[in-house]
């Protein structure tokens, strides 16, 4: 989720947030569950924000938005801040979820369609932040029947120590914690045991980089 140039990368404008991704090497774990998945055949579904210059289609209705809009170039529609990290390697077969308003994906975006019609059925989350986005994507996929899963070491938050409590008191309780290393693994397997089986169809997924089991991606 959201992991975008503007929000983690080199044009970002929270600096608190992309330092705390740097420190935790959260885009490299990202970039590796997103090629894992990619080679397990696992969809993945870029879920990103970008907002128009007079700010129509946002909502400045909370204290963070607010806070943001005051910055004129932030996460412009049609800039490089829009553009999605170099660490998720080649997005070009990848989906992307697009909303201008509120704070996480699932909410009056295509999202929850996209998955569905991708027969997805679990979701795999991954991104920025731990502190809003990430939480919201967890509870909105819980809501709507999707099984979650959060690996640990692609997500973030602000102050780390607040994101680690977030993943141990309240993501998972919806959620099944996991490492990309292990989700890779499980995934190379399920991929092994494919071809054992010809005609066989793997279970709906999403990776949610932002990403959405098909398992999905979300950022």
């Amino acid at each position: 989720m959201e992991l975008q140039r503007g929000v983690v990368g080199d044009l970002a404008t929270m600096p608190a947030l992309a330092a705390a991704a740097a420190a935790r090497d959260t885009l490299a774990g990202c970039g590796r569950l997103v090629t894992a998945a990619r080679s397990a055949g696992v969809p993945v579904v870029h879920a990103v924000v970008e907002w128009r210059a007079d700010r129509r289609g946002t909502t400045l209705n909370t204290p963070l938005t607010a806070a943001l809009s005051k910055n004129p170039d932030q996460i412009l529609e049609h800039t490089a801040a829009v553009e999605l990290v170099a660490e998720l390697g080649d997005t070009s077969g990848d989906l992307r979820s697009m909303r201008r308003h509120a704070l996480t994906p699932f909410t009056g975006t295509d999202l929850d369609a996209v998955l569905r019609s991708l027969g997805v059925d679990s979701v795999v989350a991954c991104g920025v932040s731990l502190n809003v986005g990430v939480l919201g994507l967890c509870l909105s996929a819980s809501d709507l029947g999707y099984r979650v899963t959060v690996c640990t070491d692609a997500v973030v938050g602000v102050p780390e120590s607040y994101g680690d409590q977030v993943l141990e008191h309240t993501i998972a309780m919806v959620a099944r914690l996991t490492t990309t290393e292990r989700l890779s693994e499980h995934w190379a397997s399920c991929r092994r045991e494919q071809y054992r089986q010809p005609g066989a169809i793997s279970t709906g997924r999403w990776v949610g980089s932002g990403g959405s089991d098909q398992v999905g991606r979300i950022r």
